[in-house]
């Protein structure tokens, strides 16, 4: 049966192999749960649309579906809600995996539509994620995602005194996050910042500007600690790697 198991999630993730630890009991529930979520996939149909292998958690909801596309093998846990009230939509793609309790939404205004977001092949986001994508949000190939991930692409317009924020309007740049990065859990990043290819985050931190490939960002507000090249290394990083050490 490991056999078996091993070869359909293969079709997902071709590096994957089961630990030999791994007891049946364990296993025969791994099936049933991804049996139902399976099952659960097979609702898209109902839109009109190719599941194309999705894995849906129990109570997952859509809104906009026609402004979504996907890959192969698309995973949202339970609880997930995607809207794609948005000029350019969703777009996810192959062997995306949401975790449980995310909330994917481009905009939430109905009379200032959000741009779009945009998830590339192979990312893993953990639980709680708030993906918003007013002013579009980009994220890269292969990237791998802690808990509570918090994306927002948009300002608040505040500069008259006379005029509540609420009814000033708001701003919008983007994000975008680079392929191949690892980011912590906790981490929110802020409108306008850009993140390089190959860069890690690290738990709890604010992004609140740019970086460039391979950087290693942390702190409130964050800032490069060093870069996985090692030609850069504040002393904060040594102090952290000291402190390890002791």
């Amino acid at each position: 049966m490991k056999t078996i198991v091993e070869k359909i999630i293969k079709l997902r993730n071709p590096d994957f192999s089961l630990d030999e630890a791994l007891n049946s009991g364990a296993l025969f529930q791994l099936v049933w749960v991804q049996f139902w979520s399976f099952f659960r996939g097979l609702q898209l149909i109902f839109y009109f649309r190719n599941p194309k292998g999705m894995l849906l958690g129990k109570r997952v909801s859509f809104f906009n579906t026609s402004k979504m596309k996907w890959g192969k093998f698309l995973r949202l846990g339970n609880d997930v809600y995607v809207s794609a009230l948005a000029k350019h939509g969703i777009e996810f793609g192959n062997n995306v995996s949401i975790g449980a309790f995310s909330r994917i939404i481009v905009s939430t205004s109905f009379n200032n539509i959000g741009e779009k977001i945009k998830i590339g092949n192979n990312v893993g986001i953990g639980e709680f994620a708030y993906l918003g994508g007013s002013g579009g949000l980009e994220i890269g190939d292969e990237c791998i995602v802690g808990q509570y991930l918090s994306c927002h692409p948009e300002n608040h317009n505040y500069e008259d005194l006379d005029i509540s924020i609420r009814h000033q309007g708001v701003n919008r740049k983007g994000i975008r996050i680079g392929k191949n990065c690892w980011i912590g859990s906790k981490v929110t990043i802020l409108d306008g910042v850009e993140i390089g290819d190959g860069c890690i985050l690290a738990a709890g931190s604010v992004i609140t500007k740019s970086f460039p490939d391979n950087s290693i960002i942390g702190g409130v507000p964050a800032k490069l600690l060093k870069t996985r090249t090692n030609d850069y290394q504040t002393d904060d990083f040594s102090n952290l790697l000291r402190r390890k050490s002791v």
